[in-house]
C-alpha cells in the first residue's frame, strides 16, 4: 500500500483491542507513522461532527496523507454485556423509531436499531463523507477496510468504492 514509508496514515477504527498490529502488517505502515482515532462503530455520522473534526485536525496537524476507515464484522467482544444493554433499551428504541418516522422528518431513512448496529455500509458512507468534505485536501487518499473475525482469526478486505463498486487500486492485502 505505502510506497513512501514516511507517509503518515490515519486509521479510524472501532474500539477493539489488537487491530493496530494487523493493520500495520496489511497496510505496510510502520507504527511510528500510524495515527488512530477510535470510536464505537468507526463511522462518521455527520460531516461536521466531532469525529470528522478530529480527522481534519489530524490531516493538517500531523501531515496525514492517507485516511483508512476500518469497520469490523463478527466483532470480538470482551463481554457479552453490550447486547444485553441494548435489549434493556428495547421500549425506548421503539418509541424513538416512532418519533423519528412520524414526528421529525429530518430523521427519515432508518431506524434507531440500524443506527446502533451499522456495519460495512457505515464504512462506505464514512469514506464518502471524508472524500467529499470541503476541508479535506484532494491529495489525501481515503479508503475503507473491513475486518472479518472467524474462528479466532481476522481477515481484512477492502471496501469497494461507493461510486465505482470497485476496490481502490494500488493496494496489497494479505
Amino acid at each position: 500500500m505505502n510506497g513512501n514509508q514516511n507517509k503518515k496514515v490515519l486509521f479510524l477504527t472501532d474500539i477493539e483491542n489488537g487491530l493496530e498490529p494487523i493493520l500495520q502488517e496489511v497496510t505496510n505502515t510502520p507504527a511510528e507513522n500510524m495515527l488512530t482515532i477510535q470510536s464505537y462503530g468507526a463511522g462518521i455520522s455527520h460531516p461536521y461532527g466531532e469525529i470528522m473534526r478530529s480527522v481534519i485536525f489530524a490531516i493538517y496537524q500531523e501531515d496525514v496523507e492517507e485516511v483508512v476507515v476500518v469497520g469490523t464484522k463478527d466483532k470480538r467482544t470482551s463481554t457479552g454485556n453490550g447486547l444485553t444493554q441494548l435489549e434493556t433499551m428495547k421500549d425506548k428504541i421503539q418509541t424513538l423509531d416512532y418519533l423519528f418516522q412520524n414526528c421529525r422528518p429530518e430523521f427519515l431513512g432508518g431506524t434507531v436499531d440500524e443506527w446502533l448496529n451499522e456495519n460495512s455500509t457505515s464504512v462506505e458512507k464514512s469514506v464518502d463523507i471524508i472524500r467529499q468534505h470541503p476541508l479535506v485536501p484532494s491529495y489525501v487518499k481515503v479508503r475503507g477496510l473491513l475486518v472479518h473475525h472467524k474462528d479466532g482469526k481476522a481477515s481484512i478486505v477492502e471496501v469497494p468504492d461507493v461510486k465505482t463498486g470497485q476496490a481502490l487500486p494500488d493496494h496489497c492485502l494479505s
